[in-house]
């Protein structure tokens, strides 16, 4: 069997902050927009893309679980994606320069990563690891 991801969905509470971070700080594509939510991807690789979409906007979702969703996005542990890159201290600084939120500079892990971490605006964790 072969399986590729073929999209992923974060939480974006505020689309255009959102898309402004993945399309004019991270260079992603967008790859449609709407009312509500937007596909965005890595430049070259069509196949994989990330749905920002506002996380409470279903109606099967009661207010005590928006609610939690809130709290959840505020301490940034609703969201995570790890992207790769083969430069990390060149990526951390050109993301650091564009004034994004950082969490972590870049260090080695104890398990061997070379990695650094940011916030999104809907309080997303970003982390890139090199390879």
């Amino acid at each position: 069997m072969t399986l590729t991801i073929h999209a992923s969905y974060l939480p974006a509470d505020d689309l255009e902050a959102s898309l402004s971070f993945y399309r004019d700080i991270l260079g992603f594509e967008v790859r449609d927009q709407g009312p509500l939510q937007a596909t965005v991807g890595p430049p070259g690789q069509p196949e994989t893309s990330l749905v920002l979409h506002p996380p409470a906007a279903d109606p099967e979702i009661t207010d005590e679980e928006r609610s939690t969703i809130a709290e959840l996005m505020a301490k940034g542990v609703h969201g995570i994606i790890v992207l790769s890159t083969p430069d990390l201290v060149g990526t951390f600084d050109r993301i650091q320069a564009a004034g994004a939120d950082v969490v972590q500079e870049p260090m080695r892990q104890s398990w061997g990563a070379f990695d650094c971490s940011f916030r999104d605006p809907a309080g997303n964790l970003v982390r890139f690891e090199e390879r």
